[in-house]
């Protein structure tokens, strides 16, 4: 390709609304361009890098027995009633009527489309087990679209369903996708972890999350670096405690402070001289229509998934100070779990709590010296507050690394929700009929594309990994007017076409430092800089990784880049 005819119209500065280095860089370097919130245009620059990115994942689920199939973006309303998914999953489903007043979606993910084909052709457990993938867009009208590609409302994923005779069958795919899903990102050149995961909205017994890593992400994990444990901090485990031996013995006599209009737990910590860890924060929610007090220590905060979870509740959200009051005849900002009249669940990381603060259920005074099984009853120890750096290993004890990441990948273990609810059933070999058993595995292609940019990129540009740049070498001739420079720089342009690398030469007629710049932004790994060594047949090879540069015989550009990737692996 030569950069003369490229489409990539790049940019010196950043576009207003971009808060994040995925969506300066991605819109500078042009690989795309807003078309409204939430919708963006991929260039000829952003397309190749999807296009590669979609060719790792087909051959990747290929070669794990997955067979691709192409499904409608429209989807009638009565699939979705069937899974009784059409008045919960929320606005985020774009629905619309056809011109016969029949109601439609735009399809935000598959499983009822896909359940609905297999439950009509397939009849027979010779017939399983199943996986079927498809790669399209999807549709979702984010309540707020931001960051570029990471939240828009229209997306290229790619989402695969199995389909199994029994758990066990299942159960072997889930790991088959797992093992797939740690091969496709590896290919991609992505520092990544998998980790246990919620599974939300999709439902389902279990699941993975993989994660890029990058400070940017918003999810954050926790990992093991000695047993391999990894988790988001939406599902990973507290290891719980023991009580501390002894501890009725160190009881104190409960004293009441007078704290004047200090309510917060950094106001409290200061104005009593205590550290936070000695305060009992108590917060009340209100689950699927009930109110509960949860009890924690004041330095940390709850994981409302792991919160909703403890209690397998639909619906968990935080009081509002009218029903705090109602519901506990108390002030907010100085509850007190001392005489409450809804029940105390604690976190774990109550459990060693002995003497601490906590608020005396009056305006302007907290209590010291509490202690839970003496002054107020818990009703039972949960986890639910998020696991932090440092923290024990719920499985073997050592301390755990918080980082944060991008979610690019998930998948489930679904069981047989979808496949009961719309009568997806198979015969078995002794002729009775039952619910195929399900699994469910994303890919979230323009995802991975800002993904693999918030990891890899300097102050100068984009630096992407080998396996999904747009171009994987770039020459640039520095003055094409002169014979010898532009004449090599095209003898070098054609023979690494011949050897197979996806080549573009810069035959623009524009200053060295000019084009410098776009390869550095566009984030090319290789630049092959015909200069004013041209006539000796010698050139210069710079990595855009690392800035190393090396003088090389023009004959021998192809053989150096190899080395250098070789040395890599």
């Amino acid at each position: 390709m030569r950069f003369s005819r490229l489409f990539a119209p790049t940019k010196k500065e950043s576009p207003a609304d971009a808060e994040i280095p995925s969506h300066k860089l991605l819109t500078r370097a042009g690989f795309i361009r807003k078309v409204a919130s939430g919708l963006y245009d991929i260039l000829p620059l952003g397309t190749r890098v999807i296009l590669k990115v979609e060719k790792i994942v087909r051959e990747e689920m290929n070669s794990a027995g997955a067979q691709e199939v192409i499904l409608p973006i429209m989807h009638p309303s009565e699939l979705w009633q069937e899974s009784g998914r059409w008045d919960v999953y929320g606005k985020e489903m774009i629905k619309f009527k056809d011109r016969h007043e029949r109601d439609y979606a735009l399809g935000p993910t598959a499983e009822e489309v896909i359940t609905d084909l297999v439950r009509k052709e397939v009849k027979s457990y010779k017939d399983l087990p199943l996986n079927l993938y498809q790669i399209g867009r999807k549709f979702r009208d984010e309540i707020r679209p931001r960051f570029g590609l990471m939240r828009a409302r229209e997306f290229i994923m790619k989402d695969a369903y199995s389909f199994h005779t029994s758990d066990e069958d299942a159960e072997r795919e889930y790991w088959n996708m797992y093992e797939t899903y740690s091969r496709i990102f590896k290919r991609m050149g992505l520092e990544f972890k998998a980790v246990l995961a919620d599974t939300g909205e999709i439902g389902g017994n279990f699941s993975h999350e993989f994660l890029v890593i990058a400070d940017t992400g918003e999810s954050k994990l926790v990992y093991c670096e000695k047993c391999g444990y990894a988790a988001s901090t939406e599902k990973a485990a507290q290891r719980r405690p023991q009580v501390p031996e002894g501890r009725a013995t160190k009881f104190k006599e409960v004293e009441k402070v007078h704290t004047p209009r200090i309510r917060r737990i950094e106001e409290v910590s200061e104005f009593l001289k205590v550290p936070q860890e000695d305060i009992l924060k108590l917060l009340v929610y209100v689950v699927d229509g009930k109110p509960v007090a949860v009890a924690i220590r004041g330095d940390r905060e709850v994981e409302e998934t792991k919160l909703k979870n403890a209690f397998r509740a639909k619906e968990v959200r935080l009081a509002t100070d009218e029903e705090i009051e109602e519901f506990t005849g108390q002030p907010k900002g100085y509850l007190s779990p001392v005489n409450l009249s809804i029940p105390v669940y604690a976190d774990y990381s109550v459990i060693p709590m002995v003497n601490f603060v906590a608020g005396a259920g009056e305006e302007d005074y907290h209590l010291k010296n509490v202690n839970w099984g003496r002054d107020f009853e818990v009703k039972d120890f949960i986890d639910v507050s998020e696991v932090r750096s440092g923290e024990p290993c719920p499985e073997c004890g050592a301390p755990l690394v918080q980082k944060r990441g991008i979610e690019v990948g998930h998948i489930f273990k679904l069981g047989t929700k979808y496949s009961q609810a719309m009568g997806a059933t198979f015969v078995d070999e002794d002729g009775q009929e039952k619910p195929m058993v399900m699994g469910c595995y994303g890919i979230g292609i323009t995802r991975v594309m800002a993904a693999a940019v918030e990891q890899n990129h300097d102050e100068n540009g984009i630096v992407w990994p080998f396996e999904i740049a747009p171009f994987e070498v770039i020459v640039i001739p520095t003055n094409v007017k002169k014979d010898e420079i532009r004449s090599l720089a095209e003898d070098i342009y054609e023979n690494l076409k011949r050897e197979g690398f996806d080549v573009l030469i810069d035959d623009r007629n524009a200053r060295p430092g000019f084009k410098f710049k776009d390869a550095d932004l566009i984030g090319i790994p290789f630049q092959v800089i015909v200069g004013k060594r041209a006539p000796e047949g010698i050139v210069e090879l710079k990595v855009r990784k690392s800035g190393e540069r090396f003088e090389v015989e023009a004959s021998k550009v192809g053989e150096k880049i190899r080395e250098l990737l070789n040395s890599e692996v």
